[in-house]
């Protein structure tokens, strides 16, 4: 259970500063919010007080707050916008004081549609930052990340899943709804796949991740039938894809990769490293399935030669 965040002092009448401490008791008792997350939003009310008592000229009172207009709000975070204060931390601290109203309004002390009014300021859009070429290696090479009490089966899986997100692009959703007859092994050095809006595309396959793909089936311990899925959990059914999430969580301690590495980040390594080793923007952003081109046309058979060289080009221990 979470520890309630430490009294501060509140610039604010008694009867505001009791339903602020309640609120936050209830935060950390009934909702058990990390003492973190509890920290934060006592932050983020104690600025909108002081603020508030400076706008007002008076200390607020819980009847004052339930009396503000949207405009009030607004002008709150406009002042905050002013000190410097980023859109995401904004957004946090407009959802307390959604929560803190909700709050007053379920114990009967009144309600404000107000703040309900004033909307989430828009967040910039994250771009996955891509790993460098050695770090992404040494994660799909597994060392020192998988549980050591796993089968050996189970890291061979693992490493398979991970080269196809890294080798070959691959969403992770497309790479655990692969089928056993779609498995790409001797003898294919191409994999068709079908991405976001039913959309195929054909992207590389490279040796490394033929080889750990032919590992993994020649250790795993299920029968698999062509329909059945390429990738199975120790049960049997389908990877769930928390597994590999979980995987490269512990590879971010275990190999002192950032916060950035998720499997979205391998996925956009592949093509940082494809560009970078001169291959095409345009063809690239097919092989992701980013483009708005026809996917049904696919490569000639020069185009996917040219890409596969370029690929290995950029990583010649594969």
């Amino acid at each position: 259970m979470a520890a309630t965040p430490k009294a501060q002092t509140l610039v604010a009448a008694p009867d505001l500063q009791r339903a602020v401490e309640a609120w936050l008791a209830y935060l950390s008792v009934e909702r058990q919010f990390s003492g973190n997350t509890s920290e934060a939003y006592a932050r983020d009310i104690g600025q909108f007080l002081s603020f508030l008592a400076s706008h007002l000229n008076r200390l607020p009172t819980v009847a004052q707050l339930i009396a503000l207009s949207a405009r009030d709000i607004r002008a709150f975070l406009a002042s905050r916008r002013a000190q410097g204060v980023g859109s995401r931390s904004l957004s946090r601290t407009l959802s307390a004081l959604r929560m803190f109203y909700r709050f007053l309004e379920r114990r009967g002390l009144g309600k404000n549609d107000a703040v309900r009014a004033v909307a989430l300021p828009k967040l910039p859009h994250s771009v996955p930052k891509p790993l460098t070429a050695i770090k992404a290696t040494a994660l799909v090479g597994g060392a020192g990340i998988a549980s050591p009490d796993a089968p050996e089966w189970i890291v061979a899986r693992d490493t398979a899943v991970l080269a196809l997100l890294y080798g070959s692009g691959l969403r992770i959703s497309e790479a655990l709804t692969l089928s056993r007859k779609d498995a790409p092994i001797r003898g294919r050095d191409m994999l068709r796949v079908t991405g976001k809006g039913d959309k195929t595309r054909v992207v590389p396959v490279l040796p490394i991740v033929r080889e750990a793909v032919e590992r993994y089936l020649a250790l795993c311990p299920m029968p698999l039938g062509s329909d059945d899925p390429l990738f199975v959990g120790a049960r049997g059914g389908q990877l769930s894809p928390r597994i590999i999430q979980l995987l490269i969580a512990r590879a971010r301690g275990a190999l002192g990769l950032p916060e950035t590495a998720t499997p979205h980040a391998l996925r956009h390594s592949f093509a940082t490293h494809l560009l970078g080793a001169g291959a095409d923007l345009r063809a690239i952003q097919e092989l992701l399935g980013h483009a708005s081109l026809s996917t049904t046309q696919g490569y000639t058979e020069v185009d996917r030669a040219h890409l596969l060289k370029t690929y290995a080009r950029a990583h010649p221990r594969a």
